[in-house]
């Protein structure tokens, strides 16, 4: 197979590559324990609705918040940490955007290291901003945090921009 000179080189070639790899393998950082939370709708249009939660809206929220935590688990980046036992008001009302940062404890009694909310601002019917806020479930600190600034669509775009959101501000960049 090997023979001579070339061949020690191809040896050692090799091995290196081996360990490389390996070393690679164990480099790679466990995912980290995320809660994320419900989406929000935070509504400044002209049809606020004054009876509760619209139910083509929570529908919709919840499609969006589906989409971002399949696509945050396939990642690799991210464990997600179920929600659906939080004991909160803000967390059963949908109001942790207002809360100051009370997501965090609720995510590490769940036992996460970071909580994600995420808020849809509806503008107008067809003018929308996506916008999520990542924390240190021990700090409180804000870890990470994205606005897709103004954008167009019915409400059955809001997914497409969370999600694009999510990919550009928090996949593509360590946080």
């Amino acid at each position: 197979m090997f023979s001579g000179r070339k061949g020690v080189y191809g040896i050692l070639l090799s091995w290196a590559v081996v360990l490389a790899a390996v070393h690679g393998e164990a480099a790679t950082p466990a995912p980290v324990k995320l809660a994320v939370f419900t989406f929000e709708l935070d509504d400044f249009s002209a049809a606020i609705s004054t009876g509760g939660e619209n139910p083509t809206d929570a529908a919709q929220l919840d499609l969006v918040t589906e989409e971002v935590r399949k696509l945050l688990a396939q990642s690799g980046r991210y464990e997600l940490i179920a929600v659906e036992s939080v004991d909160s008001a803000a967390a059963k009302t949908h109001t942790l955007r207002d809360c100051n940062g009370c997501d965090a404890p609720l995510a590490l009694k769940l036992g996460a290291e970071q909580s994600f909310v995420g808020v849809v601002k509806r503008i107008s019917r067809m003018e929308y901003q996506v916008r999520f806020q990542l924390r240190d479930a021990r700090t409180g600190a804000v870890v990470a945090e994205g606005d897709t600034g103004l954008r167009m669509g019915a409400m059955d775009s809001w997914n497409r921009g969370a999600l694009r959101l999510v990919k550009d501000r928090l996949l593509r960049n360590p946080a």
